[in-house]
């Protein structure tokens, strides 16, 4: 960012707080800004600081010293409304944001532990801009009202240095002098009162005088247009801001030359002439009883546009101002009737309002006297300001942006006297001006108003753009109208801060005088004001209904929690299958939340889902319906056992024609369910279905988190059932064929030409497993080779050879598949693999799982051939051999593994202890040692020979 072009750098803002963030917010102004800072950590010493010092925006911290941001904000409030005051929190929350805006905030900031330097001071930017916008529509809205538009007054209006900022009309037709050559003069410099040293001085007093804050006026002789001398009644007030400072001048000048002839003239007249003087500044008529024209002011034509003579020639009095426009009796009690309001005609067809005063007279011939003013303008922007102080009022009822455009739009007529107009609102979605409101004459005028892209181009987006008013006395002369068969000519576009473009625009050429003008400015900033409240207000309620949510995610986060951990604790604590799936059903029902769940598993003859435990209110549901396996209609259980993925019902009464177990559940009030695969490691062990009251009672996050559930409790009945196999002594044995060669046995064995055995013998490491396998007629050179090209082969080490094969250690790096059958509960005891063919031959505890170990390894293999199958009784050596491998560690495990491979313990020996050590890659003795640990540790489980101790082991080590 440009630090040159931020308005911010040309800023003094102060920061007050002692919190800890505000030495960052310092760092952040002195490396980013040339911002003059200023701090205070108490609101005695910020309040002195914004009275003394320039202060252009305060940043207050929740927290001060004693006090608080909230009361710093009161207390400034009292003294000024246009201050921005920004009031930050690390920490804060609805309740201070609500509390900050209340009080009268500019805006709210809550800062993130790590503060992002651009989005903050482009908020600090933005208020500083909104503020500036602000205040300049408040001064020319004091300009405006001290401006006293009458024909009859030159006016000027000067800087607080007394150079020229703006000239009325009168002015300019009073002095023919191009405006734009006098703009940034000083006043008492202008050329009309260069006659003269002593002039110039008199006026630089005067302006002197107003600028030390006094009425400065004097009657001064000036000659305007050299030769005819003009006499001025000239006086400058000065107009100050809400902090009594000066901010402008106005200067008055009333061409007093004629009053001034006529006084001199009047002096030595009779009374006529003297009540004529005395009410120069409007016309005077003066009729007899019948209302007949006894005199007629000259200057008659400045408010009705007829001569003396033209005023007579209307007829009486009455023709001219209406009849019956006051009571005789009460003139001839009071004496005066003063400000009798009528309307007239002038000679050019306008209607004029005017205030008139009636008083008895006996001058000449005429009895009754009428002092006429014209007050049209004053009226007509008195009928302006009061539509604009209803619409002012609408908006505060307006809770849309939409209703503000159309109110907008709708009171245009009564601020502005024209009906065009219309109200573009930004789409910061899509970067489009949106015609939101307009009034039937603009459609007429101008044909349907399209939507803008906001790229600059054209009028109305070039003014939102650049943030910009124009105005057009012909807009066909702008260089960016874009519909040139539009009939508008004068038009004007002001924009709404950010939020749009307020159009309007007349079919005259010329519509738009000063006072129009103003009050385009004073109804497009009313719109604006209104429509900042609604986005704040908006961005509230949206920030009270996000919180709104959170809390009834985080309650309902906090009640699925609570369950899942009572679930977790009773899975872990059963020891039968039958007992963890009657646990899960009962503490999910044991929320309010759902009303009824049940676990069922697939019946392969009858392909339904036969209930295996329930709980809650069930109400012959399970009975009422037969849960066939089908993907595409029935109960959603029957839906996730044919497709072993979630279904969710969010609405039961939807399709109730359709499916006739909708009729079954709704019958119960089941409203919405969710049906859920218990699956783990590629093996179904039923479904979980849970029902609830009403509809869409599975959100996002329940969803997600019964989901997982299933994957525990599959993986729970998996350990069970895993147990329960190495437990059970009578199994049933399955022989497999398979011939693939994703297996790497069978891969193996054909690249190698040779047949591969496995008789047990795996051990799993961090990064993969060992597996001891025998090679048998081919030749193990070949096996290595071949073994050294696969990535799921880490490494290869002979363990014996002999002619015709011999016995090698492979390391792979993927589980092999003597792990994952035992995941599912299945113990392979042997598998011969030829170059066509491998055969496996496996322990399973119960027929049931046989269909899951047939579907894994049909899932995992291509060609897969049950052979053949028997149930075998083992006896259970299963505690005694867990108890030998528990005792053994990882490398005991190894070296006896290898001694054995090698044919150590064979009588005779096929390898000594030095071959098998060499092997290893140990010495001679550490193998020995190894081998008499796992010795020893063999015949203590063996014998239970409590008299031998670790100790003795030790010793006799």
């Amino acid at each position: 960012m440009s630090s040159s072009t931020r308005l911010i750098n040309s800023s003094h803002v102060l920061l007050a707080g002692s919190s800890d963030w505000l030495q960052r917010i310092t760092e952040l102004f002195d490396r980013h800004t040339s911002t003059t800072i200023r701090t205070t950590k108490t609101i005695s010493d910020a309040l002195e600081i914004v009275h003394t010092a320039p202060i252009d925006c305060v940043i207050s911290a929740y927290e001060l010293e004693e006090s608080t941001g909230i009361h710093l904000l009161r207390s400034l409030r009292e003294d000024t409304s246009s201050l921005p005051i920004i009031l930050c929190t690390d920490s804060g929350s609805e309740e201070i944001a609500s509390e900050a805006i209340g009080a009268g905030a500019t805006d709210y900031i809550k800062l993130p532990d790590e503060v992002d330097v651009a989005d903050l001071f482009t908020r600090i930017e933005q208020n500083l801009r909104s503020t500036r916008r602000t205040k300049t529509q408040q001064d020319r809205a004091r300009q405006f009202d001290a401006i006293f538009h009458d024909t009859q007054t030159a006016t000027w209006i000067l800087d607080s240095t007394g150079s020229i900022v703006r000239i009325n009309q009168t002015a300019q037709e009073m002095f023919d002098e191009p405006v734009k050559t006098l703009i940034g003069e000083s006043f008492w410099t202008l050329p009309w009162w260069a006659q003269s040293d002593g002039l110039q001085a008199d006026i630089h007093q005067i302006i002197t005088t107003a600028v030390n804050g006094q009425l400065g006026d004097a009657v001064i002789t000036c000659s305007p247009d050299h030769g005819k001398s003009r006499i001025l009644d000239l006086s400058a007030r000065p107009v100050r801001n809400e902090r009594e400072e000066i901010v402008s001048i106005v200067v008055e000048g009333v061409d007093i030359t004629d009053r001034v002839t006529l006084e001199r003239d009047l002096r030595r007249s009779e009374e006529l002439h003297r009540v004529t003087l005395n009410n120069m500044t409007d016309t005077i008529l003066i009729t007899d009883e019948e209302g007949e024209y006894t005199y007629v002011c000259p200057n008659v034509h400045f408010i009705f546009g007829y001569t003396s003579d033209e005023i007579r020639d209307l007829g009486s009095i009455d023709d001219l101002l209406g009849e019956n426009l006051f009571d005789r009796k009460e003139l001839a009690s009071e004496g005066v009737l003063k400000n009798i309001e009528c309307t007239a005609t002038d000679k050019a067809g306008y209607e004029h309002t005017l205030l008139v005063n009636v008083r008895e007279v006996s001058i000449q011939d005429g009895t009754l006297l009428y002092s006429c003013r014209d007050v049209t303008k004053r009226k007509q922007r008195e009928e302006a300001l009061a539509t604009l102080q209803e619409t002012a009022r609408d908006f505060l009822y307006a809770g849309t942006h939409q209703e503000i455009a159309q109110h907008t739009v709708d009171d245009t007529p009564g601020v502005l006297n024209l009906d065009a107009s219309g109200v573009y609102l930004f789409d910061d979605n899509h970067n489009e001006l949106i015609p939101s409101a307009y009034s039937t004459a603009m459609e007429r005028l101008n044909g349907p108003l399209p939507t803008i892209h906001a790229n600059g181009d054209g009028l109305i987006s070039y003014s939102f753009v650049q943030d910009e008013p124009l105005f057009f006395s012909d807009v066909h002369t702008g260089t960016r109208l874009k519909n040139q068969a539009t009939d508008i000519r004068s038009a004007a576009y002001i924009p709404l801060g950010s939020h749009g473009v307020f159009f309007v625009g007349s079919a005259t050429v010329g519509a738009f005088d000063e006072i129009t003008r103003e009050l385009v400015d004073l109804l497009a900033a009313t719109a604006e004001a209104a429509l900042d409240r609604v986005t704040r207000e908006s961005r509230l309620r949206k920030q009270e209904r996000e919180l709104q949510q959170q809390n009834d995610q985080l309650t309902t986060l906090n009640r699925i929690n609570e369950t899942i951990r009572e679930i977790d604790q009773a899975l872990v604590q059963a020891e039968t299958r039958e007992g963890i799936e009657h646990t899960v059903c009962e503490l999910l029902t044991a929320d309010d939340r759902f009303d009824f769940a049940w676990i069922g598993t697939i019946d392969s003859p009858t392909e339904t889902v036969q209930p295996r435990a329930w709980a809650g209110t069930e109400q012959g549901y399970l009975d009422s319906l037969a849960f066939s396996v089908e993907a595409s209609q029935g109960d959603p259980t029957g839906r996730t056992a044919a497709t072993r993925e979630m279904t969710m019902i969010t609405n039961v009464a939807d399709g109730l024609r359709e499916e006739d177990w909708r009729k079954s559940a709704l019958s119960r009030d089941y409203l919405s369910i969710l049906s859920i695969p218990l699956e783990y490691d590629g093996l179904s062990y039923g479904v979980l279905a849970v029902y609830a009251g009403q509809r869409d009672a599975f959100d996002e996050l329940s969803r997600d988190v019964l989901v997982e559930l299933g994957k525990t409790i599959a993986s729970a009945i998996s350990t069970i059932e895993q147990k329960n196999a190495l437990l059970t002594t009578s199994v049933t044995q399955a022989e497999f064929s398979i011939n693939d060669p994703v297996f790497i046995l069978s891969w193996l064995a054909r690249k190698a030409d040779c047949t591969i055995s496995y008789r047990g013998g795996v051990q799993q490491i961090d990064d993969g497993c060992y597996v001891f396998l025998t090679i048998e007629n081919g030749s193990i050179d070949t096996v290595e080779q071949v073994a050294a090209e696969s990535v799921a082969i880490e490494t290869t080490q002979r363990i014996n050879t002999d002619a015709t094969g011999g016995v090698l250690r492979l390391q792979l790096t993927q589980p092999f598949l003597a792990l994952e059958l035992a995941n599912h509960g299945a113990i392979l005891q042997s598998a011969t693999v030829e170059p066509n063919m491998a055969t496996l031959v496996m322990d399973i505890p119960d027929s049931g799982h046989l269909r899951q170990i047939d579907h894994f390894l049909r899932e995992t293999f291509a060609d897969v051939k049950l052979r053949s199958k028997q149930t075998v009784d083992h006896p259970s050596q299963t505690d005694l051999r867990s108890q030998i491998l528990e005792q053994l560690t990882d490398r005991q495990l190894e070296v006896i593994q290898t001694a054995y491979y090698s044919g150590f313990f064979e009588s005779p020996r096929e390898s000594t202890g030095e071959e098998v050590a060499a092997t290893l890659g140990i010495s001679p003795a550490a193998f020995y040692q190894h081998a008499r640990i796992v010795q020893y540790k063999l015949f203590t489980t063996l014998f239970d020979s409590a008299g031998v101790t670790a100790a003795a082991l030790r010793v006799e080590s």
